[in-house]
């Protein structure tokens, strides 16, 4: 398995509106998809930062991943995602380390890209995806 980029970093926000205005005001980006993702529970946007994107993460609801994380720990960063070229290949690789996933088998994220997320015990504390990008 190799990592072949960073594909984004997610940032979990309360107002998404609000937060792509301050982006657009103090770094003067905009939004380049916006999406609702039910199945996580968020409404996403990205915004073009090189060859990566911030991805600004509104929940749905208080309960689902990004707003209980967001009563927990407030605004900030969620996690980091790393690019990979075979999504089935890296979770074989990261079981066979003994890695605690959160994500067994791959599922659909934004924009129908296949994605799987690793536990933040995992490394660092810190929330990683895994997106794939071939």
């Amino acid at each position: 398995m190799f990592l072949i980029n960073l594909d984004h970093v997610g940032i979990a926000v309360r107002d998404l509106d609000a937060a792509l205005a301050e982006y657009a005001r103090q770094y003067r980006i905009q939004s380049v998809h916006r999406e609702v993702i039910e199945s996580q529970g968020v409404e996403e946007a990205m915004i073009a930062v090189g060859g990566s994107y911030i991805q600004l993460l509104q929940p749905l609801a208080e309960d689902t991943p990004v707003g209980k994380f967001l009563a927990k720990n407030g605004e900030g960063l969620h996690h980091v995602a790393y690019a990979v070229p075979d999504l089935d290949a890296a979770l074989d690789h990261l079981r066979s380390e003994g890695v605690q996933l959160i994500d067994e088998e791959p599922r659909l994220g934004g924009s129908d890209k296949r994605i799987a997320f690793v536990h933040p015990k995992a490394l660092a504390g810190t929330l990683v995806e895994l997106v794939e990008s071939p």
